[in-house]
This record gives C-alpha cells, sequence and structure tokens, in this order.
C-alpha cells in the first residue's frame, strides 16, 4: 500500500509542475524572465526524479513567489 501514496504524491506533484509551467507560459514578463523560471521548474522537475520530498517543497515555495510577483530580474 505504501508504494501507492507513492505513486499518488509522483501525481501530485507533476500536475502541480504542468499547473506552474501553464503559469509561467500566460506571464506577461520579459523572455529573460519566462526562461529564468522554466529553468527553476526544470530544476525542480530533476530534483523530483531523486528527492520528492525536496522537490515538493521547493515547487510550494516556487508557487508562492509567484502568487507574490516575486520573480527572477531578467537576465542582461
Amino acid at each position: 500500500m505504501e508504494h501507492d501514496g507513492q505513486l499518488e504524491l509522483y501525481t501530485a506533484v507533476a500536475n502541480q509542475l504542468k499547473e506552474a509551467h501553464a503559469r509561467v507560459r500566460a506571464l506577461q514578463v520579459p523572455e529573460g524572465v519566462r526562461m529564468a523560471l522554466t529553468r527553476k521548474l526544470l530544476v525542480i522537475t530533476a530534483a523530483a526524479k531523486h528527492d520528492l520530498a525536496d522537490a515538493t517543497r521547493r515547487l510550494e515555495r516556487f508557487m508562492v513567489d509567484l502568487d507574490e510577483g516575486r520573480t527572477p530580474e531578467e537576465d542582461r
């Protein structure tokens, strides 16, 4: 049964990542900012393969930052 719980957690994180990517695509920000946000999501995605709990925490922080309008500075 523990395996089912892990699978559900992976599914939940995958759905949250999908939502986060959609939100980043919809943002009205310079392309450099969008690229920086996308890179952060790719790092979180890679982390999920090795440490799901850490990736979940990082994704939650990412979403809070997005909700509060905190974005990285545009690369110059």
